[in-house]
């Protein structure tokens, strides 16, 4: 037997042997699934759900049975007064500057509490580049305060909301490309009792990508007024292949769907391009696909603990949405993991991954995402900014099975070119 062979076999047995420790783990979240397929069951048959919501309209879609359909679900999935899906967002980025832009008017204040927002919302907000009509170039202040881990809430979260002018207050649930955790519901929850008990009108927004159907409840059910995410996430099932969703108080709801539309039209116009059957068998599915990212999230987080990096979340630690991050402080290695799993893609596996700049990102970027639906994180992939400490973001995983084959070739990958040694794998 030669040496190649026998280090994949050594790799596949540490895949594999960790796959394993982690079994109880797996087991366990299995009821999580359970509970939130049956809510998603339960609901669709509430609604009394059938073929004729997967019909087609065109034109502006007014009265369109379908979207209504679609929307009365997506209220009762989030507990809301009301909520709009729509494919003419074109991301989740979208549908948050449409919350933000339809909400805010020029000297409100808006204060993001857990931070510097996500890179795509730094050019929505107005802190990188100017003129291009920003909520800053608006008439719009903005504020920030860090997100402390054990003490969320400080005099200056106090003060800046006790501010007459601050309107709404910003809260990121995912770690984005920061070295936190993310937030959870109880986190959520605090933080918007936490504001309405100093000013009652002060709205509570909640960037909610990656972390729905993660947790038992979502933000609206603990408390935030609106919240926004992506269909090509959680929610879209790996199926989805656009799109985004907005939920909470009914007025607010219509004040982001007249930045969509105009306002006049608002919420009451706007095709699903005969999408609509995706849409609801993707929301049927997200349960099991969240629930192998979950699992999927927690084998990689074992697999790089134990060969000597610092993970976040630990594995096994309590997940509030399907990010992994994992602090690698080399950009050849960076390069070397995000190449890996581009070659175990089913899509694309023969390209090269390269740092490029992205449109609404300031550093350039390596991705590694073969996904059938473009830029879809349900699905496996990983990206990274390339910059100092050199983290990399792993999210989705459509089967374990196939986050074990990329874990193979990328530790046989690494094993070869001498990047790890064989000790961790023993």
């Amino acid at each position: 037997m030669n040496k190649k062979l026998k280090d994949y076999e050594l790799v596949e047995n540490f895949v594999f042997e960790s796959a394993l420790e982690l079994n109880k783990l797996f087991i366990s979240r299995s009821n999580d699934l359970y509970l939130k397929l049956q809510n998603i069951l339960n609901i669709f048959q509430d609604e009394k759900l059938s073929t004729s919501h997967f019909s087609q309209s065109t034109g502006m879609g007014l009265d369109d049975t379908s979207r209504e359909k679609i929307d009365n679900i997506y209220v009762k999935l989030f507990q809301a007064e009301k909520a709009a899906v729509r494919m003419q967002f074109v991301s989740g980025t979208h549908a948050i500057g449409s919350v933000l832009f339809g909400i805010l008017r020029p000297g409100d204040t808006m204060l993001s509490v857990t931070g510097n927002p996500y890179d795509t919302l730094e050019e929505v907000i107005g802190l990188r580049k100017s003129g291009q009509g920003s909520l800053i170039d608006f008439g719009v202040n903005f504020k920030q305060i860090e997100f402390r881990d054990n003490n969320i809430f400080d005099n200056q979260l106090t003060e800046i909301i006790s501010m007459t002018s601050c309107k709404l207050v910003f809260i990121q649930k995912s770690c984005g490309y920061s070295w936190r955790r993310s937030l959870s519901s109880k986190d959520i929850k605090k933080i918007c009792n936490m504001v309405h008990s100093i000013n009652k009108n002060c709205i509570c927004f909640v960037d909610n990508c990656y972390g729905e159907l993660v947790e038992d409840k979502e933000p609206t059910a603990v408390g935030a007024n609106i919240v926004a995410g992506s269909l090509i996430k959680n929610l879209g099932g790996t199926i989805v292949p656009g799109g985004a969703y907005i939920a909470g108080d009914q007025e607010l709801v219509e004040l982001a769907c007249n930045r969509l539309t105009s306002p006049g039209i608002g919420s009451k116009a706007g095709i699903n391009f005969g999408l609509s059957r995706t849409i609801l068998q993707g929301l049927f599915l997200s349960p099991q696909m969240i629930y192998e990212s979950l699992n999927c999230a927690d084998l990689i987080a074992f697999v790089f603990k134990k060969i000597g990096f610092k993970v976040l979340p630990e594995p096994g630690a309590y997940r509030s949405d399907i990010i992994q991050a994992i602090q690698l402080k080399n950009p050849l290695l960076l390069k070397k993991i995000c190449q890996s799993f581009q070659s175990s893609s089913p899509v694309d596996s023969f390209l090269n991954v390269i740092p490029s700049s992205m449109n609404g990102y300031e550093s350039n970027l390596l991705m590694a995402g073969g996904t059938f639906i473009e830029g879809s994180t349900s699905e496996f992939s990983a990206d990274a900014p390339l910059r100092e400490p050199y983290n990399i973001f792993i999210q989705g995983g459509t089967h374990i099975s196939h986050i074990k084959i990329a874990l193979i070739k990328l530790l046989s990958d690494l094993l070869e070119e001498n990047l790890i040694t064989k000790d961790f794998l023993i």
